[in-house]
């Protein structure tokens, strides 16, 4: 005895730091863990860090450049030049066998250069700029998209748990009506009716129940992925979803102002057109000439051995100063082509503006709408259910009263089942039509 109560004290503290480790959330909780963790919200915020690299790298391009190089090469077998005799003091009209220069020689120099004008680098700097926006405005998209994809998955969560819930109480009380119905036919005061009756509902309710929890487990693991958790986390939600679902009930919102700049697809939209709008003036300055300069510095050193990092080695040193002025005369009309091609896209991202301004004002509508239908359905279907119970319970007592049969029975509580999902699934409906119409608001 003595041994079990000191073993367990000894795993009480490990108890207690695995609960701590459990996690658990609220659904702002949720949402606020998600946005750091979720998988696309933390390659969305690598985007902008890859665009701020990029936009130097661009930049870095019209600044001076330095580079180095070295060549080596040894001779392993040296051509053999001739050249007249008489140079050397032998006959004329013979010719001497000679050898030039060393069998191995070095080079090494250094080149710096600087590009003077350019108007595709001009182009490419003021691309960087919107890039880097784009690049904003896309994580602050995918922070929208990761907070409605939590909240659609913590609602089917609760929607699961609470259907489970509601199926074991409905399976409990047709278990008790399917045991009381075998006693009385047993005993002779019934038919086998209402045993078959009771008993097919039951299979039914039984077959919903363990549907259920299988989706209890999916959806909590759903949920998990966009919360940026292994999916096999016992993830514990604190929230009611009755509760919940009165908190997102706010008419208030329906009225809120709409400014549709705040909106990040009509920022995506505008992000498109000056993208085009810089590809037109890239085209365009391939038409213009480039001008850059370049001074070199360098060495040659020469010998039969390799001595060439001997601190008494002869080098001999060099240097050119230069520019280079490209000019561009004729190209087929290839540059012109190109222009007009990128004159017939930036039209195109014209239209698809003024398509996407109508299509964001089309979905606010849409939206508003759609939460006005969740929020009447959910007090409507409330409703429903507080009927269906009541006839649910008048069948069962003129069920036990002999007043009514199994079928009606069966009818009113296969009515209370129906009624209980649709009055669950409305108030999932609250929650995600709220948190769309929010979505295009930008709240």
């Amino acid at each position: 005895m003595r041994t079990t109560l000191i073993s367990l004290m000894l795993l009480l503290p490990w108890l207690a730091s695995a609960q701590d480790t459990i996690p658990n959330f609220s659904l702002d909780g949720a949402i606020a863990y998600a946005l750091e963790h979720n998988y696309s919200a933390i390659n969305a915020s690598r985007d902008i860090v890859d665009a701020q690299k990029q936009k130097w790298e661009t930049i870095a391009t019209g600044l001076p450049q330095i580079s180095g190089a070295v060549s080596y090469q040894n001779q392993l077998k040296q051509p053999v030049s001739q050249i007249p005799a008489e140079f050397f003091g032998g006959e004329p009209g013979t010719y001497q066998e000679v050898v030039f220069g060393q069998k191995q020689s070095m080079t090494a120099s250094a080149t710096l250069r600087q590009q003077i004008f350019d108007g595709s680098y001009i182009v490419g700097v003021q691309a960087t700029k919107t890039f880097l926006e784009y690049s904003q405005n896309n994580k602050e998209k995918t922070e929208l998209e990761v907070r409605k994809s939590v909240v659609e998955a913590y609602g089917n969560v609760l929607l699961a748990q609470e259907s489970v819930q509601i199926s074991e109480k409905n399976k409990a009380t047709l278990e008790k009506n399917l045991y009381e119905t075998k006693r009385i036919y047993e005993n002779g005061l019934g038919d086998e009716e209402s045993v078959d009756q009771l008993q097919i509902t039951l299979s039914s309710v039984d077959n919903q129940l363990k549907n259920a929890k299988r989706l209890e487990l999916i959806t909590l693991q759903m949920l998990n992925l966009v919360l940026g958790l292994p999916i096999e986390t016992p993830t514990v939600l604190t929230e009611n979803l009755d509760d919940l679902t009165q908190r997102q009930i706010d008419l208030g919102l329906l009225d809120s102002e709409f400014t549709i700049e705040n909106n990040v697809d009509y920022k995506m939209a505008i992000n498109l057109n000056e993208q085009r709008a810089l590809e037109l003036k890239l085209a365009k300055s391939y038409a213009l000439p480039t001008l850059n300069a370049f001074v070199n510095y360098g060495g040659n050193s020469f010998s039969n051995d390799f001595s060439f990092l001997n601190s008494g080695q002869k080098w001999f040193g060099s240097s050119i100063l230069g520019v280079d002025l490209n000019i561009p005369i004729f190209s087929s009309f290839k540059r012109s082509a190109s222009t007009q091609r990128a004159k017939i896209a930036l039209d195109k991202a014209k239209t698809q503006f003024t398509e996407a301004q109508a299509q964001i004002r089309l979905q606010l509508e849409s939206a508003k709408s759609d939460y006005i239908l969740a929020i009447e359905q959910y007090g409507t279907f409330k409703k429903n259910l507080e009927l269906a119970e009541r006839i649910e319970k008048k069948n069962q007592i003129k069920y036990a009263e002999g007043l009514a049969t199994s079928f009606d029975l069966r009818q009113a509580q296969t009515q209370l089942y129906t009624s209980q999902q649709e009055y669950l699934q409305s108030m999932v409906d609250v929650i995600n039509k709220k948190t769309e119409l929010e979505t295009i608001l930008n709240k």
